[in-house]
């Protein structure tokens, strides 16, 4: 069977991808080629979501609207022009911490590489989760998860370890690391502390039962923690602590948001009212995101967008949801056509405002 173009454009993506996690994961990986393969990843990627949308991703002459040639072929927007293009809100967090490292490629120098690998790392982690979930929220199926895993690291399990890292940090040259200091002094605080940002992992060993589904990493949403277990992570992820007593914590969804988050988050990039009772319900039907509730098949939904939780017997939502929602009705206009009304707007926002 012939894949469409846009698959070959995927498989080369991720290609690149776990080439880059192979350069970072090995102790003498090179950091500057780890960022040139991320970089061809989040390039290629985009390209295929344009080409699979059928979006003409070539530059064309300003005065003759014929595309731009380069030895015979189109010449294809490159990586910050296909950001600018997907992520049209200047302070998207992912765009953002995309066109960090696109500023470090282009000025990182060898000397610096293992200074720099260990000052960005909580920011690589964001750019390659970012990826992931990227490709997984536009095509589906296609995750690097089964091709990957959890490296270890000694200087992340010993104190020794661990202050040889803060030197290594503390020794960074002034000129890369002004280069990251004001690439983010104009940043929003949130931003910087927005996990899709910045992404930093506490350690904690876990004990308890064990079953053979069980994997040695879980991950945990401060969400689901109390409000004291929440205060205890947040300030030791601020003062570099580490946390020693042993939890088993079981996570399920992770990233994924119910109604009422949705509709929060949608309503925040919206010039109008975005109602988890009216809009939101009326969304999911149309466009076939989820089955209505006492249908025989409850896990009959679009996984890009929704899944089902068996548990607490609720439908929750991916933050590709959250585009697609925007995407559809995120102008006036666009508002009128999916819906057949007026949209409330939202009092002190102007009518004119674009949705990010």
């Amino acid at each position: 069977m012939a894949h469409p173009r846009w698959h070959h454009i995927l498989m080369e993506s991720q290609r690149h991808a776990l080439k880059a996690l192979d350069e970072w994961n090995n102790s003498s990986g090179d950091y500057s080629d780890f960022l040139t393969h991320m970089h061809k990843a989040w390039h290629y990627l985009l390209h295929a979501e344009f080409h699979k949308a059928n979006i003409d991703y070539h530059y064309r002459d300003p005065k003759t609207g014929r595309h731009q040639m380069i030895d015979g072929e189109p010449k294809a927007w490159d990586l910050e022009k296909c950001l600018k293009e997907r992520f049209p809100n200047s302070g998207d967090t992912v765009r953002l911490n995309a066109e960090l490292f696109v500023a470090l490629r282009n000025k990182v120098e060898h000397r610096y590489e293992h200074n720099l690998r260990i000052v960005t790392g909580g920011r690589v982690q964001a750019y390659v989760i970012n990826y992931e979930q990227e490709m997984t929220g536009y095509f589906g199926g296609y995750s690097l998860a089964d091709r990957l895993r959890f490296p270890l690291s000694v200087q992340a399990l010993t104190a020794d370890g661990y202050e040889e890292m803060r030197k290594a940090a503390r020794e960074l040259p002034r000129k890369p690391r002004d280069l990251v200091a004001r690439y983010e002094a104009g940043i929003d605080p949130s931003v910087l502390d927005d996990p899709r940002y910045d992404y930093r992992v506490r350690l904690v060993p876990i004990t308890g039962s064990k079953t053979d589904a069980d994997l040695a990493v879980n991950f945990v949403k401060l969400d689901d923690l109390s409000e004291d277990e929440r205060r205890t992570m947040v300030e030791a992820g601020r003062d570099g602590s580490v946390i020693t007593r042993d939890r088993h914590v079981e996570v399920a969804d992770l990233n994924r948001m119910r109604p009422t988050q949705v509709a929060a988050r949608v309503e925040e990039q919206l010039p109008f009212r975005f109602s988890v009772f009216t809009e939101h319900v009326e969304m999911w039907k149309r466009l076939k995101v989820r089955p209505v509730k006492g249908s025989g098949d409850p896990y009959a939904t679009d996984a890009r967008y929704c899944t089902y939780n068996e548990a607490f017997n609720e439908y929750v939502y991916t933050q590709a949801w959250i585009r697609k929602i925007v995407k559809e009705i995120g102008t006036v206009e666009k508002y009128r056509a999916f819906f057949g009304r007026e949209p409330q707007m939202r009092t002190g926002v102007a009518a004119s405002k674009e949705a990010a």
